[in-house]
């Protein structure tokens, strides 16, 4: 299944050429294309997939064509470091986008820091995956800076006094988005009523929010993945909770509105660089490209990916490729800090994260600025 997914993406990055040449630009990806994180995987792989082959028609980089070698790691730390080193020691590829998941990242990049090359993350969002090392970077902003700008313009449009959190207790990213929301909440005084947990897989959250409705909370602070966080809106309306629900970056994506249908998405605050509703000429030529393409409006998740391989593009362009991988993994990784973008997101430029001693310069994260929205009869608005 693997050899024939690389197989279809390499022939539709590079045209009717049908297989790489010496003088193509093998590029690993490795996202969850199935399990439970497949909602994000394949949107992500969408992006790229989008992107190279605008790149490639548009001449490649500096003539030469990029070839995505697709792998799925199925949102499995396991699977992620068996793909890493699959790409990076066997395919040889320039360097690795993924994967999907911030758990994974944290158990997969090392793999790419150790062999010096550069492992770019879209999607991974939870705080120490750039503190790995320097050959780390990622273009998807840190709950760290998103989610006190969503709690913010929350409170001061709805006046909140107070919040319920419920968040999953068995995830980085999830864990993560907990502890930057009560830091959040602790520095906006904001009081919370209780706080309940709850686990990946679970599919009942009665309980727990028949504890929250019983404190009566203004909102209900959520940090889930949409698997997740999609029954737990549809639970909270059928318990009559129809308070605010404000989630972190698991919970931005157009396919809440199918797993929580009806008007069960409704009142869904979220924030994130990039929105359907932004009207940019950059933004609106990929969601017409996108949907014109896959059929289907795009996500945060997918417009992440596609400016990724434009930054990535940035960087390629200013570097002559030698043929000698060791030298060229390391020619990329220092090009790529300096490259500025406007794309789908927004204004983009990297920011130097530091080590886990806090002390010595590591990888590199997103500096971009936060978009707030909320959801309302199945659209994202932004709330100005």
């Amino acid at each position: 299944m693997r050899s024939m997914t690389k197989l279809a993406l390499a022939l539709a990055a590079f045209g009717a050429m049908g297989a790489a040449q010496a003088a193509d630009i093998k590029l690993g990806v490795a996202e969850a294309l199935s399990g439970g994180a497949a909602q994000y995987g394949i949107s992500i792989r969408n992006g790229f997939q989008l992107a190279a082959e605008e790149l490639n028609a548009a001449g490649g980089i500096n003539g030469d064509k990029l070839v995505l070698l697709v792998e799925d790691e199925q949102g499995k730390k396991e699977e992620a470091i068996n793909v890493f080193k699959k790409l990076i020691f066997q395919d040889k590829v320039l360097m690795v986008f993924g994967p999907t998941l911030s758990n994974s990242a944290q158990a997969a990049d090392p793999i790419a820091q150790a062999a010096k090359t550069v492992a770019f993350g879209t999607s991974n969002t939870a705080d120490g995956i750039t503190s790995i090392g320097n050959y780390i970077f990622r273009n998807s902003v840190t709950e760290a800076d998103m989610l006190p700008a969503t709690i913010g313009t929350a409170r001061s449009k709805m006046g909140l006094k107070n919040v319920a959190v419920l968040y999953g207790n068995d995830d980085m990213f999830t864990k993560s988005g907990y502890d930057n929301f009560k830091k959040a909440l602790e520095d906006l005084k904001v009081p919370v009523t209780t706080t309940e947990t709850f686990a990946k897989g679970d599919v009942d959250f009665k309980a727990q929010l028949t504890k929250i409705k019983g404190t009566n909370p203004d909102a209900i602070v959520l940090s889930a993945l949409l698997a997740e966080g999609g029954p737990i809106m549809v639970q909270a309306r059928q318990l009559g909770m129809n308070i605010p629900v404000i989630g972190g970056n698991g919970m931005n994506s157009v396919k809440i509105f199918d797993l929580a249908p009806g008007g069960a998405s409704n009142n869904l605050w979220v924030g994130s660089p990039w929105s359907i509703e932004n009207k940019t000429a950059e933004n609106t030529k990929f969601i017409d490209s996108y949907t014109k393409k896959y059929g289907a409006a795009p996500d945060q998740f997918s417009a992440q990916a596609y400016d990724a391989m434009y930054v990535v593009s940035q960087a390629l362009k200013k570097i002559k490729l030698s043929g000698d991988l060791a030298k060229d993994r390391t020619a990329l990784r220092d090009a790529l800090p300096d490259v500025k973008w406007t794309g789908a997101t927004g204004a983009f430029q990297f920011r130097q994260a530091m080590d886990r001693t806090g002390k010595n310069p590591a990888g590199y994260d997103a500096q971009q600025a936060p978009i707030v929205m909320v959801t309302k009869d199945g659209k994202y608005a932004i709330e100005k």
